[in-house]
């Protein structure tokens, strides 16, 4: 474990590297600093995922279920996710919103409750539907955060646009139709997700633990996350909407995201319950 550690803490490091280089781009157009900053990234790419690897084989399950584990996979999916997006759409500063996002994320997590699941317990909880219900989550939690990224990216390009002022900063943030084709792409990618995640653990649930009920707090703002996505999608595609008001409201929707994630999952009867 103390590998695993030294793994992890070198990870911080370098990530905490790799942003400030990616913000020295962003402040200069520097773009030694920006392959830098994305060469480091993807060391903390191959870190991270050497830590999720190791822990997985230490606790001889996915390493998914303690909040740990479930924030370290989630900034495992940032960094994955804004690497992948940057390889085959080009588009400057989205690896640098996203990982400064991961990176307090990975810092947070520091702080975040690190307790072993009992053999008992893991027995219990380790089920094909529950690691499935568990990955489709954070995926769809990804695929909205990038969204979300791309909607505020789309603002800033917005309002520079609206002030005539014209840079070399605003020409690298995209073009405003490329900003919010993606943003609805990821959308309309993660409400089907987060849908099937949420129907798959609604079974276990059932299945699994006693007097479970569907106005757990968890469950209940799930729905809504769906349901506020889906609106969102039903006012691009049905009503034509777009621009700066569908911008708004999508970082409205990543908020609810939030409370879903941190909030919910403090009032939760059975989320985490094993703690």
């Amino acid at each position: 474990m103390q590998n695993a550690n030294w793994i992890y803490d070198t990870t911080i490091i370098l990530y905490a590297l790799s942003i400030i280089g990616y913000f020295i781009d962003f402040l200069q157009n520097n773009r030694k600093a920006n392959r830098m900053a994305f060469w480091l990234l993807s060391i903390v790419w191959m870190l991270q995922t050497v830590f999720f690897v190791q822990r997985m084989i230490e606790v001889g399950r996915p390493p998914i279920l303690t909040p740990f584990e479930g924030l370290f996979f989630y900034a495992w999916i940032l960094v994955t996710f804004s690497l992948v997006m940057n390889y085959f759409f080009r588009i400057d500063f989205l690896v640098f919103f996203t990982n400064v996002l991961g990176f307090l994320i990975m810092s947070i997590n520091l702080f975040a409750p690190g307790e072993q699941v009992s053999d008992e317990m893991s027995t219990r909880l380790i089920s094909e539907l529950l690691v499935i219900h568990i990955t489709m989550a954070f995926v769809s939690y990804g695929a909205f955060t990038l969204s979300f990224i791309f909607s505020i990216m789309y603002l800033l390009q917005h309002r520079l646009l609206k002030q005539k002022k014209w840079s070399k900063r605003l020409q690298r943030l995209g073009s405003l139709s490329t900003l919010e084709r993606l943003s609805f792409v990821l959308n309309m990618t993660g409400v089907p997700i987060l849908l099937l995640s949420l129907i798959l653990g609604v079974i276990w649930a059932f299945l699994k633990i006693q007097g479970f009920s569907l106005l757990d707090a968890k469950v209940i703002t799930s729905f809504i996350v769906i349901a506020v996505y889906s609106v969102f999608l039903y006012q691009k595609v049905a009503k034509g909407l777009q621009g700066k008001t569908l911008a708004i409201w999508n970082t409205g929707a990543f908020l609810i995201v939030l409370i879903n994630y941190f909030l919910a999952s403090t009032l939760t009867e059975f989320h985490f319950w094993y703690q």
